[in-house]
């Protein structure tokens, strides 16, 4: 999991030079790594990292609100059909 989280969590950092370590399962949103104004940003870099455009009408908050999540709805295997509708 780490290594496919590895450009998500350096945007992280880049934006957020005063984190230290963040946990798979810190919430992103209420911790406010991810805020409003970084969010589209954030989109366009997982897009890129599974290169395809993602829905965003489709998509719900809850799968970006941590690591662990992003991981598990963008970046593993078993996620591949994640954002699919309509492709």
């Amino acid at each position: 999991m780490e290594e496919a989280l590895e450009p998500v969590t350096a945007w992280l950092l880049a934006r957020n030079p005063e984190t230290g370590e963040i946990p798979a399962d810190l919430d992103l949103i209420e911790s406010r790594l991810i805020d409003s104004l970084g969010f589209m940003e954030f989109i366009m870099l997982l897009e890129d990292l599974v290169g395809r455009e993602l829905p965003l009408q489709e998509l719900d908050v809850d799968r970006f609100r941590s690591l662990r999540a992003i991981h598990d709805n963008f970046l593993s295997p078993q996620a591949t059909s994640v954002g699919k509708h309509g492709s």
